[in-house]
């Protein structure tokens, strides 16, 4: 869904939204692929959009409310904590004392945090501060984090040059973890826009029913999870984030899952209930209403 995308149009008689290509009529589905960033309108209006066609009885694959809640870490923390998903302790905080005070705390106990941009994405503007590498690092102002300060505390590994670091990335669709790689990088921040590369993953079953936890806690058709091994957590690791519009080009280059096939077939048979022959047919109404925002 992008800035050229305007549908709310309630001058005309119909749903109150209109489609690119659907004309007046509504799709029987909707996936969603990204939201373009903006203003907080744009992104309100944008997402608002999805809400709607959720109010339309528009079946939408990853729908607003599970967008939300994977975009703003805070949540994705909150939802998964109280869902007992091990995950590191995270922090949402605007008084940039209390911040200060939270990072004194960590680097007195040895250990650092990894301040996030709340609505960040690809592991950029990813900052370690409190205790890092032997020495103090300051939080900087909030003034320059957008008046927030959202942290998460840092997992360390044992690493080295011959043994750099690693973290996973678990594809669960419909509810099933189907896919998984290794992000290796000697840097801490590993994801594949930053550089890390990605390896084959066999997943255990105890990393899948992580994933697959994480998932059901955010209410999601399908995602993204990002995990960091711990082998003081139960499973042997960390849920760091999940993803509702995770980008999948790394994970499909290193196995031979068809993930976007996966995707079309789970919104086809288990939101819209059509069989596979029905689903994948030439010409089918399925086929041919169907909707990526």
């Amino acid at each position: 869904m992008d800035h050229e995308f305007d549908p709310c149009d309630t001058a005309r008689p119909g749903p109150g939204i209109v489609i690119p290509g659907f004309g007046r009529e509504l799709p029987l589905a909707a996936i969603v692929r990204g939201i373009a960033g903006g203003s907080l309108e744009q992104v309100t209006k944008r997402l608002g959009i999805l809400h709607a066609l959720r109010e339309l009885g528009v079946p939408v694959y990853n729908d607003a409310r599970a967008i939300e809640r994977s975009v703003d870490k805070s949540m994705t923390s909150f939802l998964l904590h109280r869902a007992g998903i091990a995950t590191p302790p995270a922090w949402a905080l605007e008084s940039e004392a209390q911040a200060r005070r939270l990072v004194m705390t960590e680097t007195a106990a040895g250990r650092c945090v990894v301040l996030k941009p709340l609505f960040g994405s690809q592991g950029k503007g990813l900052q370690r501060v409190g205790l890092v590498d032997g020495r103090p690092v300051a939080l900087p102002d909030l003034a320059d984090c957008a008046g927030l300060a959202y942290m998460q505390r840092f997992v360390a590994q044992t690493e080295g040059p011959a043994c750099p670091g690693f973290d996973w990335r678990v594809l669960v669709v419909g509810m099933r973890a189907r896919a998984a790689m290794k992000r290796v990088s000697p840097h801490w921040v590993r994801n594949v826009a930053q550089g890390a590369r990605c390896l084959p993953a066999v997943q255990t079953p105890a990393i899948a029913a992580l994933a697959e936890a994480a998932t059901a806690a955010l209410g999601m058709d399908y995602a993204g999870v990002d995990l960091v091994p711990d082998a003081s957590a139960p499973g042997g690791a960390q849920v760091l984030e999940v993803n509702g519009v995770a980008a999948w080009r790394g994970l499909q280059s290193v196995t031979d899952f068809d993930i976007a096939q996966a995707l079309v077939d789970d919104l086809l048979q288990r939101r819209l209930g059509l069989g596979l022959d029905l689903a994948r047919g030439s010409g089918t109404e399925a086929g041919a209403k169907a909707w990526a925002g």
